[in-house]
């Protein structure tokens, strides 16, 4: 089915075997121990000498998180004449003032609360989502980076969408939200159109997605500056994590007059940001001149078929790889 696709720009706990104590910072600098908080029994006590697993919520995990960000701090971790803690990041955002009393930070370093967390163990922070790991402190942000339990950021290439999640989620906000085209099957056929092509400045096709194989693929089609010459790209993008796209190839095929480009690779994952596969030229790639002797006519007007299909190979019992089509 042709589509016409409408543009658009786009504390240390473990040592305790009584009730875990909290802490908080005197007025005036320091460490005090502050009220007993009991630990939820889905974060048991660590083992002697493996220092203590805090909680998401609990005092000791409140008093780590940054005021400003709320993430939390890693040395150096930056405090003002009247104990108010910050992390380094965000002591710069501030222009060196405390976000809680205004006053002058300085230099001042709260180095009991960075030796307290030296000692401490936490569940990765995206525990509600799935993860069930828990980390050193000093160990947990680069876990973090690449939790495989993070949540997606929103495919959308025509605005700069916030919007975060699962992918079933992003799927509906996708759908509801951004009007996207959402088609079912392996193969597609779709129809580019721009009225004056040599506008090519940062323009972006509204997304397509397609369903099969029991997953969820984005289809771009972008005009960008290369250098000086105006190009235009297609390319594909699978919704889910890198090791997954792996397992899928997608070909993508523009031609006219006798003649065709064809492009055959492996979707990229929306880990990756559309612009970032875009500026890697990872895809289907083709001059304004090509574009136009494409579309036919008088060469006044950008009409560009793409068409493409998307695959799974699966091994033969002698060894052979085949490509098997969704059904």
């Amino acid at each position: 089915m042709d589509v016409d696709s409408v543009e658009c720009l786009s504390l240390p706990d473990a040592a305790m075997d009584a009730d875990d104590v909290g802490l908080a910072l005197h007025p005036h600098g320091g460490l005090l121990a502050a009220a007993t908080a009991s630990r939820p029994a889905a974060y048991p006590k660590a083992g002697a000498g493996a220092g203590g697993i805090v909680a998401p919520g609990s005092s000791v995990h409140e008093l780590l998180e940054c005021p400003v960000c709320t993430n939390s701090m890693y040395p150096p971790i930056h405090q003002c004449q009247n104990g108010h803690t910050l992390c380094s990041t965000c002591k710069a955002r501030v222009h060196n003032r405390c976000p809680t009393c205004r006053q002058e930070l300085g230099d001042i370093r709260c180095l009991a609360l960075e030796k307290v967390a030296e000692s401490l163990e936490l569940p990765c922070k995206y525990y509600s989502l799935g993860c069930p790991e828990i980390f050193p402190y000093y160990s947990k942000i680069k876990h973090e980076a690449m939790c495989g339990f993070r949540p997606y950021s929103c495919p959308y290439a025509g605005s700069e969408c916030s919007v975060t999640g699962d992918i079933p989620y992003l799927v509906n906000h996708l759908r509801d939200d951004h009007k996207v085209d959402m088609h079912s099957g392996c193969t597609f056929n779709h129809r580019y159109v721009k009225s004056n092509p040599r506008e090519v400045e940062n323009a972006t096709w509204m997304l397509t997605v397609f369903h099969c194989f029991g997953q969820y693929f984005c289809l771009h089609f972008e005009a960008f500056q290369l250098g000086m010459a105006p190009v235009y790209m297609a390319f594909l993008r699978f919704m889910g994590d890198e090791n997954e796209a792996r397992n899928y190839s997608y070909s993508l095929e523009v031609g006219a007059n006798g003649r065709k480009m064809v492009w055959e690779g492996t979707p990229r994952s929306v880990r990756d940001s559309h612009r970032k596969v875009r500026d890697s030229h990872d895809g289907l790639l083709i001059q304004r001149n090509m574009a136009l002797f494409f579309s036919g006519g008088d060469r006044k007007e950008l009409k560009l078929r793409i068409t493409g299909r998307i695959w799974k190979e699966t091994q033969t019992p002698d060894g052979a790889c085949v490509p098997v089509l969704c059904s």
